[in-house]
Parts: C-alpha cells; sequence; structure tokens
C-alpha cells in the first residue's frame, strides 16, 4: 500500500538529550502546500538529493514554492510546482543542554615558581545549544539519523583539556592561582574555546571550572601554612614543628614510633604550662591547650581516651 503524501510535518521527542533526528517518513513524498509546524525551541532541515536545502526556525509554514526559495532553487521550479516533492527532514533541539561535565583524564603538566613542574588535575562543567542548525549539520551530524548530546560532549571534552594546560603555560599561573581562582581561570579559557564551537554550529553558553586536585605534596605544604596562620602562639607552633622534625629524622624508626615522639614531646609541653599555671590559669590559655589538644588527636597523635582525660582536666580548671 502506497503511503500517503505528507499533508503535516510536526514532531516531538520525549529525549530530553536528543540533538537531532531524521524525519520519519519511508517515502519523502510532501505534498505541495503541506503545513509545517516548528515549535518552540526547534529548528527543521530540508536535504534534497544530498544537498542542503531550507532551515526553518519556530513557527508555521504552508510549504510552497515562495516559503522554500533554496530547494525551489536546487529543483529549478521556475513556474512553481503542483506535483508532491521529495526531501529528507531533519528536527532539531536548539534548547541549551547544561552541565555537561569534562575533565582532565591524566594529570595536565604545568610549572609553578615555587615546585617547578607540578601535574594537576581540572574538572568542570560547560552549557551549549545549536546556533546554526545548517552548519552544525554540514560541520558535524550530516552522517548520522539521530544525534544525543553525548556523542557531541566526548569531541568537545577532547578539546577543552588542552585548551586548559594552554592557558595554564601562557598565563604562567602559580597552583595557587589556578586552585585559588578557578573563577577567573574560567574566564580566560571560555574565550578560547568559543570560535571551535561556532565551527561546528554550536554555541558556548557557559562554561566553569569546578575543581582543581594538587598533588599531594603540595596540599600538604599548604595544608601548613594554613595551619601557621590560624597559630596565635608562634613559640608553641615552633615546639610542634621541631617535634615533626625529631620524628623525621631517623629513616630506621617506623610511624609509631615517630607518632610517639611527637605526641610525648608536645604532651610535656602543655604538661609543663599546666605547672606553670597552677595558681591561675587564664580561661584564654585554657582554651588555646584544648585546641593545641584537639590537633593531636585529630593527627593521631594522642588515642581518644586520653584526648578525653585531658580534655575534662582543661575544663574542669576554667
Amino acid at each position: 500500500m502506497k503511503i500517503p503524501f505528507l499533508e503535516i510535518i510536526e514532531a516531538t521527542t520525549s529525549d530530553p538529550n536528543l540533538l537531532m533526528w531524521q524525519y520519519e517518513d519511508d517515502d519523502k513524498e510532501i505534498k505541495n502546500g503541506a503545513k509545517l509546524t516548528v515549535y518552540e525551541s526547534q529548528h527543521v532541515l530540508f536535504m534534497n538529493e544530498g544537498e542542503v536545502a531550507d532551515v526553518f526556525g519556530p513557527g508555521t509554514y504552508t510549504l510552497e514554492t515562495k516559503n522554500i526559495p533554496i530547494l525551489t532553487s536546487l529543483k529549478s521550479w521556475k513556474y512553481g510546482f503542483d506535483s508532491p516533492f521529495k526531501a529528507t527532514i531533519y528536527f532539531f533541539n536548539t534548547h541549551q543542554f547544561i552541565n555537561n561535565k569534562w575533565g582532565t583524564p591524566a594529570p595536565i603538566l604545568m610549572r609553578d615558581p615555587e615546585f617547578g613542574q607540578v601535574r594537576v588535575r581540572a574538572f568542570g562543567s560547560f552549557d551549549l545549544r545549536i546556533s546554526d542548525p545548517k552548519v552544525f549539520f554540514q560541520q558535524y551530524a550530516g552522517t548520522y539519523e539521530q544525534l544525543t548530546i553525548f556523542e557531541l560532549q566526548q569531541q568537545l571534552r577532547d578539546f577543552i583539556v588542552p585548551k586548559f594546560g594552554e592557558v595554564l603555560a601562557t598565563e604562567q599561573l602559580s597552583v595557587m592561582d589556578v586552585a585559588g581562582n578557578i573563577s577567573e581561570v574560567s574566564k580566560k579559557i571560555e574565550p578560547l574555546l568559543k570560535p571551535y564551537f561556532l565551527q561546528l554550529g554550536v554555541e558556548l553558553t557557559h562554561f566553569i571550572i569546578t575543581s582543581v586536585t594538587l598533588p599531594d605534596e603540595v596540599s600538604a605544604h599548604y595544608d601548613k601554612i594554613t595551619n601557621m596562620n590560624m597559630v596565635s602562639d608562634m613559640d608553641k607552633f615552633t615546639k610542634f614543628n621541631t617535634a615533626t622534625a625529631i620524628g623525621q629524622e631517623g629513616t630506621a624508626a617506623n610511624d609509631g614510633t615517630q607518632n610517639a615522639i611527637m605526641a610525648g614531646l608536645m604532651m610535656k609541653q602543655m604538661q609543663q604550662l599546666d605547672s606553670q599555671n597552677q595558681v591561675s590559669t587564664p580561661t584564654e590559655d585554657i582554651t588555646s591547650k584544648l585546641k593545641q589538644l584537639k590537633q593531636l588527636f585529630e593527627n593521631e597523635l594522642i588515642d581518644e581516651q586520653e584526648y578525653k582525660d585531658k580534655k575534662a582536666d582543661l575544663i574542669n580548671k576554667m
């Protein structure tokens, strides 16, 4: 049985990840005067005999010679047409596709003024939409009958990661510049990405770096600096660092011995302070000791029972 000519052309999809799909029409014959409905956030492309013909944005159209000028030109219909015509029809979703994830599959090498060459990882997201369906079809999607955002994501990720490394190199950023100002770094990268997206008929509407992962040794260094900035009594902090250094000197000593040395030194210092303030212990000194005690416990230099006993003893003196 012959399929009747298309008189009404419209399509929607329940798949939110669908970028483009071919309209189902085995016969591909469209009646002169057929109605085409293109919904908001859609575009429709007509292709005839392997050539891209007309593109329609949102609205309702009557498919006559005057309304399909490119197809009419391709077919050389100088005097109009009364018979059905053939065309392959593609629908495009042109709304924004948001929160597309990207990340560095392997660490990116960057040069840092303090640490030398450092390897960092970065992760983020980007939003996009099809801005030019004809260019998108010709430059990327023409071999697909159906295309989702997932196929496009991979190609775009492979382009984003090198640009991230390029910015790190050209801007001569330190690791802390990157980790501490990811919004500014995002702004530097986004303009470099937009031209590539536009070549595919796609607009990059938003790009962001959500996190930068530093090497363990770099993180440990800056954690130490942060802790030092939080310490009000530099003398006690110096003594703590001395205890740490002593614990790290013996290469033959195991971790348990090192921890015991550091814990013993710190506990001895606190006991000396206790004896010096037996008559009158200011509240602020006790508060400082509680903070130090908590740091010892969190660093696993004392066990939970020792922490509880010493904490109770200090609180009783307040």
